[in-house]
């Protein structure tokens, strides 16, 4: 059988299942391993590059995406529980020609540095403020914990979220 070998995963050709859910408003179909973590299906089997691989935990939330519209971390769910449903990567979130407004706000605040953890802070404010709009500043960070940034770049991320915030009311 075919071998996938990640951090804390392998699969193996004998217990594939077909999958069927959307991703960025696009139909798909997958045919894997239903244990298979959603993380390693957008990257590898779909060529997705937005959610990214931290942690494998759910610790860092690199790998945020939308589940019907909720965050989660794709590192730990699987593939069998997004059967029939939409997942919504950093890149289905808006479009270069008119991208979300956490993405304007993280380009205007220049938040990114390495990048790396960008797309669990996007993901996760977005979901949290469309939720929640008008939320306060220690809702916000409670809605953040957990988050990490090696760069340090937690007071423009910050400042990104309530810019995006009022933009949004």
């Amino acid at each position: 059988g075919r071998f996938r070998i990640s951090v804390n995963y392998i699969q193996q050709g004998d217990n594939m299942a077909m999958t069927h859910f959307q991703v960025d408003g696009q139909k798909v179909r997958l045919d894997s391993d239903p244990q298979m973590p959603l993380l390693y299906a957008l990257r590898d089997d779909l060529k997705l590059n937005n959610p990214k691989f931290g942690c494998g935990l759910a610790q860092c939330g690199a790998c945020t995406v939308h589940l019907d519209g909720q965050a989660i971390r794709s590192c730990v769910v699987p593939v069998s529980a997004v059967k029939g449903k939409k997942v919504t990567t950093l890149a289905g979130l808006g479009t270069p020609e008119k991208p979300h407004p956490i993405q304007v706000a993280f380009v205007e605040e220049q938040v990114p540095q390495c990048g790396h953890c960008i797309n669990g802070w996007v993901m996760t404010s977005a979901a949290f403020l469309k939720q929640n709009p008008k939320a306060t500043d220690a809702q916000i960070r409670d809605a953040l914990q957990g988050l990490k940034c090696r760069c340090g770049t937690h007071v423009s991320i910050l400042r990104a979220i309530k810019r995006a915030q009022t933009q949004m009311a």
